[in-house]
């Protein structure tokens, strides 16, 4: 994650360049990606209460958007097998909605609304990193 103009950047890097695909982490290594980009001040994300209970696969918090005349979603999405993408699905008509495999690259807001609402729904974004 990085600062760029208007926003911040997610992406995953492979052989020293950006992968052209929505961005992946273990759900284990999230917690501790989102304590970087605090310590940076790249992003505030707050504490929630965690109830113990596993969210399911396919479980995800958003930040809703618009992408020219179309809709948007910030999504943070809980996989199968334990991983987590954070990615932007836009509503096309007649199309549903659909993924954009590319880096995300948003407002800090946007990021920041995203995780805080995967938080509410389960999704394992802060774990014992102690992200504040």
């Amino acid at each position: 994650m990085e600062r760029v103009p208007g926003g911040l950047r997610l992406a995953e890097w492979q052989a020293g360049e950006i992968a052209r695909k929505a961005p992946t982490v273990d759900a284990a290594h999230l917690p501790r990606l989102l304590a970087d980009a605090a310590e940076k001040d790249l992003l505030t994300v707050s504490e929630r209460a965690d109830d113990g209970t596993p969210a399911p696969d396919g479980s995800y918090g958003t930040s809703p958007g618009r992408t020219g005349d179309f809709r948007d979603e910030l999504r943070v999405e809980l996989l199968e097998g334990g991983r987590v993408r954070i990615a932007r699905w836009i509503m096309r008509p007649n199309a549903g909605w659909q993924l954009q495999e590319a880096p995300v690259m948003l407002p800090q807001e946007r990021f920041e609304q995203a995780l805080a609402s995967a938080a509410v729904r389960g999704v394992p974004v802060h774990g014992d990193a102690g992200v504040a």
